[in-house]
């Protein structure tokens, strides 16, 4: 037993899928002290929009240690926060015609959906909150509350109480329009379900199984939400800064939340980061009222910074996106056409996609065999049914394919092992054992 297997809490979870030491990282390989080579298909749980140690945010963040620049101050004036807005101002919000003031939350993404829940109860005097099915926005007390999934809510200790839950877009199939479903309850006094402060809601659902809302679907939404007076929140800290094919994942529909959380890739390196934007007139926060030593990582501002100038002052990176989203579909869809499995469904929106196995047991094998075969990558949804895709926004065409083509040999050789096995059992039921009699 090593040294992290003897000390570290049994509740780690990704060095059991993944049971190597890893030392180096470039680009879309993580190194093992093994002298292993792994292409990285999980890219930070989405942390790692732009792939490990890109070479320009690293250059920014050693000029920037280099000088003694502030690393840590509260929620203090730096520079490097100053730098971060205003770029963050002039590439992101301007461009799209957005008008959100920035809170600065404590670096993880459940703190971020925690502080806009909050300030959606203060600003509206409700308490409750409706979230969907097969949600996920974090474990902390307030952000299990809004997580649909009972293996989470179950370890809270407590009762995860002021949510609603109503269904997904696709949830009850592919003709019911469920905001329908949302506007009739929330207009009947008799529905059991108190006017909500908020309605939050994540545009594809990454930990929930790769479930994808469509356009339609997000503008009804909102359309019911501002019906009824009750604020809407995006959480965009997994499918945000590009994954989706642009920069917020609800872009492409004609959507203006009240709120957007923001985690993940915001630094662009990998390093702590969270905020939230919400419009000027929710901003009625006393100062400290949610307050957190860690308000402000300088570091991930400089990277932050850096990121956007590279990649979002024009269109071009979100074209590379979305035609490597093109390839990442197309070859995954040629898979499935040329007859793996029946029952292997794909669902996604660009550079996340998925593999729907319908059955856990399936998928945690074929991830398993991938990792054999030198490919880093997980699994979603309630029963981990899914294989979920999150390379490198950045991937190149090659290693992109690579990847792609081990992971399908995995799928190829777990179907065959069941098929094997499954052909083992049915000889032993045609084919029984004869019955020795002794004298």
């Amino acid at each position: 037993m090593n040294t992290i297997q003897r000390l570290e809490s049994n509740v780690r979870s990704y060095c059991r899928s993944f049971p190597v030491r890893f030392t180096q990282a470039k680009g879309s390989f993580l190194h093992t002290d093994k002298g292993e080579r792994y292409l990285d298909f999980l890219s930070g749980a989405g942390t790692l929009n732009y792939g490990h140690n890109h070479p320009e945010l690293k250059e920014a963040l050693i000029e920037y240690l280099a000088n003694d620049s502030i690393t840590h101050g509260l929620d203090m004036e730096t520079q490097a926060k100053a730098q971060f807005l205003e770029v963050f101002e002039s590439h992101i919000l301007k461009p799209r015609g957005l008008d959100y003031k920035v809170q600065f939350t404590g670096p993880t993404g459940t703190n971020a959906v925690e502080s806009a829940l909050k300030i959606a109860r203060r600003v509206t005097g409700r308490s409750h909150v409706v979230s969907f099915t097969n949600a996920f926005h974090g474990v902390s007390t307030g952000s299990l509350a809004v997580t649909a999934n009972d293996f989470y809510r179950e370890r809270a200790g407590l009762p995860v109480m002021g949510s609603d839950f109503v269904p997904f877009d696709g949830y009850l199939g592919p003709r019911t329009d469920t905001t329908d479903f949302l506007d009739r309850i929330l207009s009947d006094t008799a529905s059991g379900i108190p006017k909500p402060a908020a309605v939050i809601a994540e545009t594809v659902q990454g930990e929930g199984g790769i479930n994808v809302a469509s356009l339609q679907w997000l503008e009804n939404l909102q359309t019911v939400c501002r019906k009824h007076e009750v604020l809407l929140i995006i959480d965009d800290i997994q499918m945000g800064c590009g994954r989706t094919g642009s920069f917020f994942s609800f872009s492409d529909a004609d959507l203006e939340p009240d709120i957007v959380t923001m985690s993940k890739s915001l630094s662009g390196y990998g390093l702590p980061m969270a905020l939230v934007l919400l419009k000027p007139e929710l901003d009625n926060w006393r100062p400290g009222e949610h307050n957190g030593t860690f308000r402000g990582n300088n570091l991930a501002f400089v990277t932050a910074r850096r990121a956007l100038e590279i990649f979002w002052q024009d269109s071009q990176f979100a074209d590379r996106i979305q035609e490597r989203g093109s390839v990442l579909e197309g070859r995954l869809q040629d898979y499935l056409d040329s007859g793996p499995g029946e029952s292997i469904q794909l669902r996604g929106r660009c550079m996340v996609q998925g593999l729907d196995f319908g059955s856990g047991k399936r998928a945690t094998a074929v991830a398993k065999r991938a990792f054999e075969k030198g490919v880093v990558i997980e699994t979603s949804g309630a029963k981990g049914q899914v294989l979920k895709f999150l390379t490198p926004l950045n991937i190149s065409q090659s290693d992109l394919e690579d990847g792609l083509n081990r992971v399908k040999q995995a799928i190829d050789e777990v179907i065959h092992d069941e098929t094997a096995t499954q052909r083992k059992q049915f000889a032993k039921i045609i084919n029984p054992k004869p019955i020795t009699t002794w004298s």
